[in-house]
């Protein structure tokens, strides 16, 4: 999983890197040559879809979303493995749909061959981080829900 960590490090920052370059170009040529240039705004927010789900596997990964655990650590070992399978199945259910209606969005914007307004670019070339994301997101819930199942109850002295 190292090489996964690295590539999704590598996609957030070239991401970041890349909507502050286009960002701060689009500010210097509106003031000082005062042009506007129209194709920024379409990469920053197609990145910045990218950048939130690619974030969200990382943040999956790190153990970083907000969690309510007073049921959690109230319980016993078969309340613990309960909430651990209902969470991570939750999990795969959401990025699993968003992973099937990003590949059926795909899908029908190649169909009708829909292009980007600014850049002429085929949509479904921006449309793809949705898939990629959910993928992403889809291998670190299955990978911090296994670890969860082994690790948790078992560090408490209760299996």
């Amino acid at each position: 999983m190292k090489v996964l960590d690295k590539l999704e490090e590598i996609i957030l920052v070239i991401a970041l890197l890349t909507m502050t370059v286009i960002a701060f170009a689009n500010i210097i040529s509106r003031n000082f040559a005062e042009i506007s240039l129209s194709f920024t705004e379409e990469l920053t927010i197609n990145l910045f879809v990218l950048l939130t789900f690619v974030g969200t596997a990382v943040g999956v990964r790190n153990y970083a979303h907000l969690g309510f655990t007073l049921f959690y650590d109230l319980g016993g070992k078969w309340v613990k493995r309960s909430m651990i399978a209902i969470s991570t199945l939750a999990g795969l259910v959401l990025f699993g749909v968003l992973f099937w209606y990003g590949i059926q969005t795909i899908l029908f914007q190649m169909d009708i061959g829909q292009k980007t307004p600014a850049l002429g670019w085929p949509t479904w070339v921006m449309t793809m981080s949705l898939p990629i994301g959910a993928a992403l997101c889809i291998i670190r819930t299955i990978q911090v829900g296994w670890q969860e199942w082994q690790l948790k109850p078992s560090e408490e002295g209760e299996l």
